[in-house]
């Protein structure tokens, strides 16, 4: 019976890790992995998650098993960065459960809103390719709006019209920040105004929060969130520490829900409980366990903070080099400057991108996207002057 399995396509971003590790020029020049990268294209273990670490070494007694909802520790310091510290709870509204990465906790929300009776998903286009992989496996529909438009701002039309058109039965899945993969957020104004929209259309908002503090800073990408929080009875918030903790392989995220009664957090957890027991059983403990003791330690989480700056500040440097740049070939850059977090789209056809990797060592994705952080002041100019070339 398993030969009557289809094959499956190979995974474009692997497939061009491969093919960045074959190629033997030395000025190569990586831009298609998601993660972090240092001025010297390194992706270095967070100190403040090495100290943790020691820490967890030296006093963990025991490695039982902690349940589906995780270590509930770690569940319970992310909130007041997450939600706020004067109200991490809404009241009494909001539980949350630990999860195997963001992706975990995107499967279980789209699990949960199709048992709960939820039919179609609102996204953004382009989006995060696994938004709509794993909606389709959970055979819920998707409806698309585009997300951005090529002055490199939001295309505030087109989410209008999607909240507008929405219809019972009608979720909608947001990026709370440092959009993946065009980089273009929404500003605080439209987040209000998008936040009223939903409260006035009543669909559920998704708010895919895997980046905070790789934007603007903690509190600032945490706004958009929020606004829709404060103006709906319900929501679910899908969390992932892997990028501003650098724990991509440890896989550590969380899934909150936030209800309209508490007395319904019960029910709506238990779910979510049930849903992650037939998944993965329980989440892996010690990314979850390191990050827990960072937020309990005053010291450690003043380094944590310190490094989250360094990075940020960083990738800001290298949008200010891009958008200094002004216009290479076809291509303005200028836009870059203003976008966040890690990813950018830049407007090349699959044969510019093919160009770019074939007469140039540059590799990413055959969209455009490019991850900024693996730009430098060493190799920027490169990059600069193949994007004048390629589109001359």
């Amino acid at each position: 019976m398993l030969t009557n399995l289809q094959q499956q396509p190979a995974d474009a971003l692997l497939a061009l890790i491969k093919l960045h590790n074959a190629d033997p020029r030395a000025d190569k020049i990586d831009l298609g992995v998601g993660v972090y990268r240092t001025g010297e294209g390194d992706t270095p273990v967070f100190r403040s998650i090495k100290a943790a670490e020691a820490k967890l070494v030296a006093e963990q007694d025991s490695k039982a098993y902690l349940g589906p909802e995780g270590d509930m520790g770690f569940v319970e310091a992310l909130m007041p960065y997450v939600f706020g510290k004067d109200s991490p709870d809404m009241g009494g509204r909001i539980e949350g459960m630990q999860t195997p990465g963001g992706t975990g906790s995107l499967r279980l929300a789209l699990a949960m809103v199709k048992r709960a009776g939820y039919q179609r998903i609102i996204v953004g286009t382009p989006s995060w390719p696994n938004h709509a992989q794993i909606c389709a496996d959970l055979d819920l529909g998707v409806v698309e709006f585009n997300h951005a438009l090529p002055s490199g701002h939001p295309d505030m039309d087109a989410v209008r019209a999607a909240i507008t058109g929405a219809q019972e039965g009608d979720a909608i899945l947001l990026h709370g920040c440092c959009h993946n993969p065009t980089g273009i957020d929404y500003t605080n104004e439209q987040w209000d105004e998008i936040a009223q929209r939903i409260a006035d259309a009543k669909i559920l908002p998704i708010l895919d929060l895997a980046y905070q503090g790789l934007g603007m800073g903690m509190e600032e990408d945490a706004y958009g969130l929020r606004r829709v929080l404060v103006a709906m009875p319900e929501a679910l918030i899908c969390y992932s520490c892997d990028k501003n903790f650098g724990l991509y392989r440890d896989r550590v995220g969380a899934l909150y829900a936030m209800v309209s009664d508490p007395a319904d957090l019960a029910k709506v957890m238990s779910n979510g409980h049930n849903l992650a027991r037939a998944n993965w059983s329980q989440p892996p403990d010690h990314g979850g366990a390191a990050v827990r003791l960072i937020l309990e330690d005053e010291a450690l989480t003043a380094q944590w903070l310190a490094e989250l700056d360094e990075m940020r500040d960083r990738m800001r440097q290298v949008r200010a080099k891009l958008a200094a740049s002004g216009t290479a070939g076809a291509v303005d850059l200028t836009p870059m400057g203003g976008q966040n977090g890690l990813f950018s789209i830049v407007p090349l056809s699959k044969d510019q991108v093919l160009e770019m990797r074939e007469k140039h060592g540059i590799y990413m994705a055959g969209s455009g996207r490019i991850n900024v952080a693996g730009l430098t002041m060493g190799n920027i100019d490169k990059f600069i002057a193949a994007v004048a070339d390629v589109t001359a």
